[in-house]
């Protein structure tokens, strides 16, 4: 790898800037809904201005903001660079360079089986196989497995110094961690074995005809051969569906990867937080990042605004007689203040609230980062970096 991450770090980083500087792949992780995707293109986006290098995020959610937001076209498998255009119209000159790329399932897959086919024959047969349009779209674990194999593909090679990679919602992605060991167990199943018998020798014995004789009448025995045929090609990869595997699991553990868990800090969001937090712990995956999405400001925790507060509450109806002098009902002015000071005693209590529950999470964690709410959506490249920015600030080791 470049020399960017060559550098030695501290045990425990205290920004997430310090963080990503150390680290090679940073996994995105978190429930639907809170902004995974946009803080995730964000974290790239500020490494590649700030720290330099080459940045790649690497999307596996099929909604397509991401390349929205960073304006590109035909957005796929396939990397493509942010244009330094897009930059300039951002205000921004960056030290380095972001990439992007989504997932395509079926163009992976491809690659996928012209690398660990035994030879280009069995690979065509298994590229013709009919089942293997729908297969390769549809099967158990595809996405998550296939997902995996990128992201191994793509830091193998090295052209990145930093890979951000954005999952699935929440329990999706432990599918996303476990798809590697789970695709090469189930080719190696007991089910497959009884599956795939009787077309491997030809003969069927006794307890498994009255199934096969069902079977054929009802999808008809090509549908089944092409069904065998098909797992016995695949299994012809089992070596290398292992080898990879046991090669991912390695990296997922790696020194060089870190992952980062966004939540916002309502009930169910921050429930599958804590969950992934802990599963992340039990699997002894290095747990860089709590990234917080649509925190209220820390002003609101400032004790001398609170004493404004009260005294404005307290004061409201003296304050009134002197606002409504001419200007409107002295009850009315009252009223507005009185609802003004409260409202801001009520997020005072909310954003005490969050205070410790940020307190709570950062306990597992090198840092805690938070990030407000925004007004306006996240469409393009200059509000990922004002996102990022408020990022990069809004942290608590």
């Amino acid at each position: 790898m470049p020399g960017r991450l060559g550098a030695a770090k501290s045990p425990r980083a205290g920004s997430l800037e310090q963080l990503l500087a150390a680290k090679e792949i940073a996994i995105s992780c978190g429930s639907g809904g809170v902004g995974k995707t946009t803080m995730a293109a964000a974290a790239a986006a500020m490494v590649a201005v700030r720290q330099g290098g080459k940045v790649l995020v690497v999307t596996v959610d099929p909604a397509r903001r991401l390349a929205n937001a960073l304006g590109l076209e035909g957005f796929g498998n396939a990397e493509k660079r942010v244009s330094p255009e897009a930059f300039a119209a951002a205000g921004v000159r960056p030290r380095g360079e972001l990439w992007a790329a989504m997932l395509d399932t079926k163009e992976a897959w491809d690659r996928l089986v012209q690398r660990h086919a035994p030879d280009a024959r069995t690979a065509h047969r298994i590229l013709d196989n009919p089942l293997y349009q729908n297969v390769s779209g549809r099967f158990v674990q595809s996405h998550e497995y296939i997902a995996m194999e990128r992201l191994y593909e793509l830091h193998s090679e090295g052209d990145y110094d930093l890979i951000v990679v954005d999952t699935p919602p929440t329990r999706n992605a432990l599918d996303f961690l476990e798809a590697p060991g789970r695709m090469a167990d189930f080719f190696s199943s007991r089910f497959l074995r009884w599956l795939t018998v009787p077309y491997r020798s030809r003969l069927v014995n006794m307890a498994s005809r009255p199934f096969y004789q069902v079977a054929d009448r009802i999808l008809g025995s090509q549908f089944l051969q092409d069904i065998a045929e098909f797992f016995i090609l695949f299994q012809t990869m089992y070596a290398g569906f292992v080898e990879r595997a046991e090669a991912v699991g390695r990296l997922l553990h790696d020194r060089r990867t870190t992952f980062l868990v966004v939540s916002t800090l309502e009930a169910a969001p921050l429930r599958e937080a804590e969950f992934f937090i802990d599963a992340l712990a039990e699997k002894r995956f290095h747990m860089g990042a709590v990234m917080l999405n649509k925190v209220l400001p820390g002003y609101l925790l400032d004790e001398e605004t609170a004493v404004v507060a009260e005294r404005l509450r307290a004061r409201a109806g003296e304050i009134a007689g002197e606002v409504a002098d001419g200007a409107g009902r002295a009850d009315q002015v009252e009223r507005v203040l009185r609802e003004v000071a409260e409202s801001f005693c009520n997020f005072e209590v909310v954003a005490t609230r969050e205070a410790e529950q940020r307190a709570e999470l950062a306990v597992g964690p090198d840092v805690v980062v938070t990030a407000p709410f925004f007004e306006v959506d996240i469409y393009d490249l200059a509000g990922l970096l004002r996102l990022g920015e408020q990022m990069w600030l809004g942290h608590a080791g």
